[in-house]
């Protein structure tokens, strides 16, 4: 019986002793596996923030293509209306070039217009000084060439009675002779002015200086029509009175200046923008 006893607690105890080393080696691996596990978690958790991270980068990176691709569309529409802008501007530089270009034709051609003024205005003073030569001495007969515009002035005496606008005869050779030069140049017109002195005058007909300025200028037209031909339709008469002095109605040497009547010889106008017209083409 004891035997029997000593057996049994000898087969307990061996078996008990196996089931301890079973035991520590399961234990091992349980605290090994249990570690791998928390290395798993530990490199999972680490695997999900790089991805998280990486994520964060293609995001960012995505964002910043768009953004990029945004950029380019708006370069290429500055660069667009840059294109546009530079085009118009060229064009608009052009205009402006073609512009000066037709103004510079233009100022070209008034100064053209211009000078074949002088040149027939010269020439028709040359013309009027050779043919007045026995009157050209007379102080009381004056031409000048004042802006392209031809002044024959001539004192009253030599053509008018005192308050009078009857022509004297003696002045029909001067008026035959600036006749002749106004028929030579049919292109031009001519203006007779009268001018007064500021002496009043009421007789007849007469109210004023100014009925006598225009009726003085008045008779010249009708002794260069009527008498020597020129064409009435080239023909001006003009009455200034009083307000154009040559000098200051101040004494009787003065007031014996301004008592005078123009002839002016001018280019038609109409003749003279028809030139500039013609230039300006």
């Amino acid at each position: 019986m004891k035997k029997i006893s000593i057996l049994l607690l000898t087969a307990i105890t061996v078996s008990s002793c196996v089931s301890k080393k079973e035991f520590a080696s399961l234990q091992a691996e349980h605290n090994e596996t249990k570690t791998e596990l928390v290395d798993t978690k530990a490199s999972l958790q680490k695997c999900l923030i790089e991805n998280e991270k990486e994520s964060t980068k293609v995001f960012t990176l995505t964002e910043q293509v768009k953004t990029l691709k945004e950029d380019k569309k708006g370069a290429l529409k500055q660069v667009e209306n840059l294109t546009v802008l530079t085009q118009s501007s060229s064009d608009n530089i052009k205009n402006v070039i073609s512009q000066l270009s037709e103004k510079d034709k233009y100022i070209n051609g008034v100064r053209k217009a211009m000078s074949q003024k002088d040149s027939i205005n010269l020439a028709i003073k040359y013309h009027l000084t050779k043919n007045l030569t026995d009157g050209i001495q007379d102080k009381d007969i004056e031409v000048n060439v004042e802006k392209t515009v031809v002044f024959i002035s001539i004192s009253d005496k030599l053509l008018f009675k005192s308050g009078s606008y009857n022509v004297n005869e003696n002045a029909y050779s001067v008026l035959d002779k600036i006749a002749k030069v106004i028929k030579d140049q049919p292109e031009m017109e001519v203006m007779i002015e009268g001018h007064t002195d500021t002496t009043p005058i009421k007789r007849n007909l007469i109210q004023d200086n100014w009925d006598l300025s225009v009726l003085r200028a008045t008779s010249i037209t009708r002794v260069l029509q009527y008498k020597f031909g020129v064409k009435p339709a080239r023909l001006i008469a003009a009455g200034r009175s009083q307000y154009v002095p040559l000098v200051p109605n101040d004494s009787s040497v003065n007031k014996a200046k301004n008592r005078r009547t123009k002839i002016i010889i001018m280019p038609k106008l109409n003749q003279f923008f028809d030139l500039l017209e013609q230039d300006k083409e």
